[in-house]
């Protein structure tokens, strides 16, 4: 629970989201790895590869879905995810008088194994596996260093010197929470969690060949059975599950891009069966490619593109 100085955080984050953005949409800042979303109406489920990273809704409110599992996240709480993720995300709080305001800081997992080294963190066991995304409920140790690092954007000579310690606290500060876990165990070396993340690298390079469990598992030093239940502890899917939301999304794209038919986009993200790709296409956008293609750009002309955050 946030006190009365934590809230004056929040009102000044929301100050410089809406003077960095000025805009719907994803907006890049001087500071490499930290970026801003807005949106003015409530949206549309946006299918996502989210890379590892910190989301702090600093206002309205947002669902997130991993596979079936459903997250909602707002002032009140912060997202954190620690690995490639096939993600569903829809702002389901915005209004023009009172926009979705977002902040995005990407993580990287070295810098993490580093803070981990230098202050002789606790480190989970190498048996233990958790989920590569959670919701905690957000702190004032964490929103204010937050905040200090947007500040930087006032004094662009200052950020290439003090943004990366301010990062550091940042990661520091989450690593302190219970759930913290989900992002250390990706530090440790030999773990589980990192051999499944190599995993989940290999299914993304070569998502549209044939996928062969014995050889997956086999590449990262694992039983096939234990890297089914431990990739399914870290990412709420199976591999099989996980490849296809990766080729769904990318035949998405091709498709988006006017560069390929439907048949094409199917037969280039790895599927034979023409009929295979549409039905489990539906399945996931929730219409046939050509309709869902036409609907999207429909709403595309309508106003700005909306990124996941």
């Amino acid at each position: 629970m946030l006190d009365h100085e934590g809230s004056s955080l929040q009102n000044e984050l929301a100050g410089y989201i809406e003077k960095y953005t000025g805009t719907d949409g994803t907006h890049a800042t001087a500071i490499a790895d930290l970026s801003f979303i807005r949106a003015s109406n409530e949206s549309e489920m946006i299918h996502s590869i989210h890379e590892p990273a910190l989301c702090i809704v600093i206002q309205g409110r947002k669902l997130v879905m991993l596979a079936q599992e459903c997250y909602f996240y707002d002032p009140s709480s912060y997202l954190v995810v620690s690995l490639h993720l096939p993600l569903s995300g829809q702002v389901i709080q915005a209004s023009p008088e009172q926009p979705y305001l977002c902040l995005r800081l990407d993580l990287d997992r070295h810098q993490i194994f580093d803070l981990l080294k230098s202050c002789q963190e606790t480190r989970p066991k190498k048996s233990d596996s958790k989920k590569a995304l959670f919701v905690s409920p957000m702190n004032q140790a964490l929103l204010d260093a937050v905040v200090r690092l947007v500040r930087l954007l006032d004094t662009p000579k200052d950020i290439p010197v003090l943004a990366p310690l301010i990062t550091k606290e940042i990661l520091y500060r989450i690593l302190q929470e219970e759930q913290g876990q989900s992002l250390k165990q990706f530090a440790v070396s030999g773990s589980h969690a990192q051999r499944i993340a190599a995993a989940a690298q290999l299914i993304e390079e070569h998502y549209n060949q044939p996928l062969h469990i014995a050889n997956l598992s086999a590449a990262v030093n694992m039983s096939p059975s234990s890297l089914h239940h431990h990739f399914k502890e870290i990412t709420a899917m199976s591999p099989l599950q996980y490849q296809k939301q990766i080729r769904l999304q990318e035949a998405r794209r091709l498709l988006l891009s006017e560069t390929s038919e439907a048949a094409d986009a199917g037969f280039q993200v790895g599927y034979e069966s023409p009929t295979q790709f549409n039905r489990e296409y539906a399945r996931m956008f929730g219409l046939p490619p050509i309709r869902d293609i036409k609907r999207l750009r429909d709403a595309l002309d309508l106003g700005p593109r909306q990124d996941h955050a």
